[in-house]
């Protein structure tokens, strides 16, 4: 599901009515806990948080014009989705966030490579986000990024 907007208020303004009030409050943790260098606006016709040009010149290394990429979260026809980048680069960061996962949430955890869905908004662990939000520093995320890179 592809939602044009501008802004991210232009966007929650665009998903579903009963998603958005827990999309603001994801929105709100990820903010509230975000370090500090990164950005938020929009990418990838989601709400985004990035490492901009000004931190981080070279850009992702796919399109260089673009910033380095973090965290995505968007509204999915089925689900609302968490993307974040740390988690498919760093694998004791997805060890742990899979051993924490049951003691927010009782059902199981939905999860690709980077991205955790949530079909049910009432299931959203916004303090174990908050948690993962913290875990990693814009300078940290430049440097796992870029060893990744060298691979």
């Amino acid at each position: 599901m592809h939602i044009k907007a501008g802004s991210p208020e232009e966007y929650i303004a665009k998903i579903p009515a009963e998603r958005q009030e827990f999309f603001q409050q994801l929105r709100q943790v990820i903010l509230t806990n975000l370090p500090e260098g990164f950005k938020e606006q929009m990418t990838y016709g989601m709400i985004g948080y990035v490492v901009p040009h000004s931190v981080y010149p070279a850009g992702y290394h796919v399109k260089p014009s673009e910033p380095l990429p973090f965290i995505n979260i968007a509204s999915q026809k089925n689900f609302i989705a968490f993307y974040h980048m740390g988690m498919y680069a760093n694998k004791p960061l997805l060890d742990w966030f899979i051993k924490e996962y049951p003691k927010h949430c009782s059902t199981k955890l939905n999860m690709g490579k980077s991205c955790i869905r949530f079909k049910k908004t009432d299931h959203i662990p916004f303090k174990l986000i908050a948690e993962l939000v913290q875990k990693i520093s814009c300078n940290d995320w430049i440097s796992c990024y870029e060893a990744q890179l060298k691979r």
